[in-house]
C-alpha cells in the first residue's frame, strides 16, 4: 500500500519553495505556450511540454 504525501511533514524552506514554484509555473507555461505558436523550434516544444507536465504534477499533488 502507498504511503500517502502529506506536503506538511517537510521542512518550511521546502515548502516555500513548492508554494512559489506552483504561483509561477502557470503564468510561465501560458509565456511559453504563446512563444511557441510564434516561434515554434524543438526546444520550445520541448520545454513547454515539461513545465505543462510540472503544472500538472503540482495540480494532483504528485509533487
Amino acid at each position: 500500500m502507498r504511503k500517502r504525501f502529506n506536503p506538511y511533514s517537510l521542512p518550511p524552506w521546502v515548502r516555500q519553495i513548492r508554494d512559489v514554484g506552483i504561483q509561477i509555473i502557470v503564468p510561465l507555461a501560458i509565456f511559453q505556450g504563446i512563444r511557441t505558436i510564434l516561434f515554434p523550434t524543438s526546444f520550445d516544444v520541448l520545454l513547454l511540454a515539461v513545465l505543462i507536465l510540472l503544472a500538472l504534477a503540482y495540480h494532483y499533488d504528485w509533487l
